[in-house]
């Protein structure tokens, strides 16, 4: 298999001319890159997906939501609509995008829209909602007609950036030196307990430039939940014979791990990132789950696959599964979170200080 993806490598390198070429315009201005007196929080990677960035926006929109406006900006992959899009009570993942539908339900409080975009969406959102103090910019690293004031660019500790390759021999979206453009870098899914040589051996290996902060952050899951009965959370302590686990994510790998604490046994029906799911599907997932000869079984999926099952052409017949979901969380080590927290609640104080 490596042998034959050798054949791959001159198509990256095309890919690389043409993304370096890219960069390179924005870099001699020639083509815009517009920068605005609100504060801009970019997340995003080099990589293509599977980083944690959706947890990650929630981590900064659980730090900020207390005392300043929150605006989410993505650009709603895998929607039906297209252009500037302010979510509402009527929106679902077939509208808005999945990961914008999760802020919603997750978050009343704040404004989530979509924009492919993005200069637009930002220009609607300061329109439609002059209130707003912060906006955070969802999986736009490579969006470069927006300059955002603070970048965060995350990676998986499973899989570095600097231990990559641009697609389609590997994952990068664009050379390793675009993570010059990073204020931030966090690395992203790393274990619970990280050796402080461990970290020092990322460090090193990465290179961050002497602006740039490198931080380390890990995965916490919270309880399950019913999908259809919200007040239904299932104790932490329970064991089953048998967990059914249906994703459509880049790497359900750390769910996989945590998942075979609470079974005997896992089966994992995986489908593609941000897949859409079909009637066919549902009839599958249906199969699989009746095949299974125990009743100590449950059928799980993700957060973001939950917001694809309330599709209204699938939720008469997704409902008459038992459905539950278990929801993710970041954590960042020892003195991390303080660093963290301190770089985002200082930009957006002092930008909206200038305003």
């Amino acid at each position: 298999m490596e042998f034959l993806r050798l054949f791959l490598l001159p198509f990256s390198l095309l890919y690389g001319l043409a993304t370096r070429f890219r960069n390179l315009l924005f870099d001699l201005k020639i083509l815009p890159s517009t920068t605005y007196k609100m504060p801009i929080i970019s997340v995003g990677n080099l990589s293509a997906g599977g980083t944690g960035k959706t947890p990650h926006v929630e981590y900064l929109i659980n730090l900020l939501n207390t005392s300043y406006k929150v605006s989410t900006l993505s650009r709603g992959y895998g929607r039906r609509t297209s252009g500037f899009k302010l979510a509402n009570s009527d929106d679902h993942a077939s509208t808005i995008g999945d990961e914008p539908a999760q802020f919603y339900n997750k978050f009343p409080l704040i404004t989530v829209a979509v924009d492919e975009k993005r200069r637009n969406g930002i220009d609607k959102l300061q329109n439609y909602h002059p209130e707003t103090d912060v906006i955070i910019l969802d999986d736009a690293f490579q969006h470069r007609y927006v300059k955002p004031g603070l970048s965060i660019l995350l990676t998986d500790y499973h899989k570095l950036f600097s231990n990559d390759y641009l697609l389609p021999y590997g994952t990068l979206r664009e050379a390793r030196s675009g993570m010059k453009r990073a204020d931030v870098i966090v690395i992203s899914k790393t274990p619970i307990v990280l050796s402080p040589i461990e970290r020092k051996s990322i460090i090193d290996g990465i290179k961050p430039l002497t602006y740039q902060k490198v931080l380390f952050s890990f995965v916490k899951y919270g309880a399950i939940r019913s999908l259809w009965k919200k007040e239904e959370v299932i104790d932490t302590d329970c064991h089953y014979g048998i967990i059914l686990l249906v994703a459509g994510i880049a790497n359900p790998y750390p769910l996989e791990y945590e998942l075979r604490s609470k079974c005997h046994e896992l089966i994992t029906m995986h489908f593609n990132d941000h897949h859409k799911y079909t009637p066919e599907d549902i009839n599958q997932i249906k199969q699989n789950y009746s095949d299974i000869y125990t009743r100590n079984k449950l059928l799980v999926t993700t957060e973001k696959d939950a917001m694809r099952m309330l599709d209204p052409s699938i939720i008469d017949n997704a409902s008459q599964l038992p459905f539950y979901y278990i929801p993710m969380e970041i954590e960042f080590h020892e003195r991390d979170k303080q660093i963290f927290d301190k770089i985002i609640l200082n930009y957006v104080r002092q930008d909206k200080r200038k305003r």
